[in-house]
């Protein structure tokens, strides 16, 4: 595995890459508040199939966290600097996976430049209403309709070493099993100076999401990409309702449901690579599965 940076429109985006270069590309999109190190573990387990590109956005791991009067922290944004990345490092296509934050991140790619897209991998990454937890998603509601002091406040748990424990550990299968080292690296980066400002503004952009669900969902539809759903169904932000969802919208795709949480790679890494280099190496099969 190599770790290089390259610049993107004015900005140092930090990569993670393996594989071999003339190997079809996997792009891994990572999730809130976490950074390319999320994939760690899969990215060896690709290499060997796959030139694997794991990239840190903006603000995220080690890419630059410019101030946000300088950077405009918006989905939009991020895909547009992602669009960038791959047009710098020479990228025509690429399978996309996507977790977390990466859905939007992803989809927003998929949607402007279709033709770019070879398959899709969704991992606890929401394109649907009925798959936001109700408790989460009445919470950044009430942040989206009136950003104030109090409901900033709200939203800082996301980000703080509590929360981020928090979305790691609950809804797994054995919490004994996860790498504490994970969360305590996000909560780090987290605490650095800035984070505050770059975070608040990414979780109320976030609204921009549910608004652009129809569109991603058309997209779907219309284009029936190859699709590998992978799920844990104790993630307490995404429920499984939106894999099911995604499922329906897209027949021919593969939905293998875990008994794990929102970071299910923690738990099931080996299992996803698997499914992985079946599904973009093989004939496909568009099957349900759950998995301990």
């Amino acid at each position: 595995m190599h770790h290089r940076t390259v610049r993107v429109d004015g900005v140092d985006v930090f990569y993670r890459e393996a594989g071999r270069q003339e190997a079809p590309a996997i792009l891994l999109l990572h999730g809130f508040p976490t950074s390319s190190a999320m994939y760690r573990e899969l990215i060896p387990l690709l290499a060997p199939h796959f030139r694997v590109l794991a990239p840190d956005y903006p603000g995220y791991g080690h890419s630059d966290a410019l101030p946000p009067a300088q950077y405009a922290y918006t989905f939009d944004h991020l895909a547009q600097t992602m669009r960038g990345f791959l047009d710098r490092l020479g990228v025509k296509h690429a399978i996309l996976y996507m977790q977390d934050f990466g859905g939007p991140v992803g989809f927003r790619l998929a949607l402007a430049q279709p033709q770019r897209i070879d398959g899709i991998v969704v991992q606890n990454a929401n394109a649907y209403l009925e798959g936001f937890a109700p408790q989460v998603k009445a919470q950044m509601q009430r942040y989206w309709t009136h950003r104030t002091p109090q409901t900033e406040q709200e939203q800082r748990f996301a980000f703080s070493p509590e929360g981020i424990r928090w979305q790691y550990v609950t809804g797994t299968h054995d919490a004994s099993a996860l790498d504490p080292d994970a969360w305590t690296l996000d909560a780090a980066r987290m605490a650095r100076p800035g984070q505050d400002a770059i975070q608040l503004d990414l979780l109320y952009d976030y609204r921009s999401n549910p608004a652009s669900y129809p569109e991603w969902q058309a997209w779907l539809k219309q284009r029936q990409p190859k699709t590998l759903i992978l799920w844990g169904k104790g993630d307490p932000l995404f429920t499984v309702e939106g894999a099911r969802a995604l499922k329906r919208d897209v027949p021919g795709a593969r939905l293998v449901v875990y008994d794990a949480g929102h970071f299910l790679l923690q738990e099931h890494a080996a299992d996803a690579a698997r499914e992985i280099v079946a599904m973009f190496g093989s004939a496909d099969g568009s099957e349900v599965h759950e998995r301990d």
